[in-house]
């Protein structure tokens, strides 16, 4: 068994919803942790910079009123992610107000920094660092990270290429801490395979961008009800660093999704101009054929916990 931090013991799935650039807000956080997984959301989404600081009020104040309401069957705790990309000027000011709110766990992404490591640890909270390779796991443990995220090929917006078996496998034979797997897992029964393979949790995105609670438009929505994973495209294009996107999108921007030039990795975009990532290029996995319809997220929750209840009674049956 990993060695899981008192934060991550006891979640109702074993699943962290991943944060969503734009999409996720603190509606979408709050039913993920009323569900029982992990809730997040980028301190990006907050926009001004001043709004984070009233949206982690609403969503402790809210956890709050439901764990006194119902002890029974108490919040996951929620997450916020940090860029710590030399790009996000931010980051000084979101970290503060973390701080304030004792944001029980950090999700730190596109570099690991020990300075932002300590910080987090200093008000209790745990960091899991999001990596694409066992090189850079090795260096985000080594600078201080308590877990991992492995985005493993297949997984929505910013994506590496290696295979879920190759990473797991390679980071389990040095690491036994809080580890998550990404990519193309929007079931329950991919959810008990990623533990199969050593995971201690499902890192899921794509399939909460088609829930009643996200902050997308009804189009992107239905696209990912509409799509596959052959409509997925993996390029850099759009934010200087390789991620996958839905090809619809990518055609209503006007340009053809099979022929695609490349972008200059050092200047990276988060959102800024038109037609880029992710206001009008939609970030999606490959997972999404699981997903039939837009639903509530407790209703997504629930079927999860169904599907992962109904896989595990299948293998004791084999």
């Amino acid at each position: 068994m990993s060695k899981l931090p008192p934060v991550l013991q006891k979640l109702a799935l074993p699943v962290i919803g991943s944060p969503l650039f734009i999409i996720s807000n603190p509606k979408l956080v709050i039913e993920q942790c009323k569900a029982g997984i992990v809730g997040s959301m980028p301190a990006l989404n907050a926009r001004p910079a001043e709004q984070l600081e009233d949206w982690l009020a609403e969503i402790t104040e809210t956890l709050a009123a439901w764990d006194r309401v119902h002890p029974e069957q108490p919040s996951a705790p929620f997450a916020i992610n940090q860029i710590v990309h030399k790009s996000n000027d931010r980051l000084e000011h979101d970290m503060q107000v973390c701080a304030k709110y004792k944001v029980p766990i950090v999700i730190t992404s596109l570099g690991a920094r020990e300075d932002v490591n300590q910080a987090v640890h200093s008000w209790g909270g745990v960091v899991l660092h999001d990596i694409i390779n066992n090189k850079f796991a090795r260096k985000a443990i080594e600078k201080g990270a308590d877990g991992l995220i492995a985005v493993a090929a297949g997984a929505g917006g910013h994506a590496g290429v290696k295979s879920p078996f190759a990473l797991i496998q390679e980071i389990r034979q040095w690491f036994d801490g809080p580890l998550a797997l990404s990519g193309s897992i929007a079931s329950g029964g991919a959810i008990l395979a990623a533990q199969a393979m050593g995971a201690d949790f499902a890192y899921i995105g794509s399939a909460f961008i088609a829930t009643d609670e996200a902050r997308a438009v009804d189009g992107y929505k239905q696209a990912i009800v509409d799509s596959n994973s052959d409509d997925i495209v993996y390029s850099n294009l759009f934010t200087g660093v390789h991620g996958n996107y839905l090809a619809p999108s990518i055609r209503s921007a006007g340009l053809d999704p099979e022929n695609l030039p490349v972008s200059d990795p050092s200047k990276m975009n988060f959102g800024g101009d038109a037609k880029k990532a992710w206001k009008d290029i939609w970030g999606c996995g490959q997972g999404i054929g699981a997903i039939r319809q837009v639903s509530s997220t407790a209703d997504l929750v629930a079927r999860l916990k169904r599907e992962y209840r109904q896989a595990r009674e299948r293998l004791l049956e084999a």
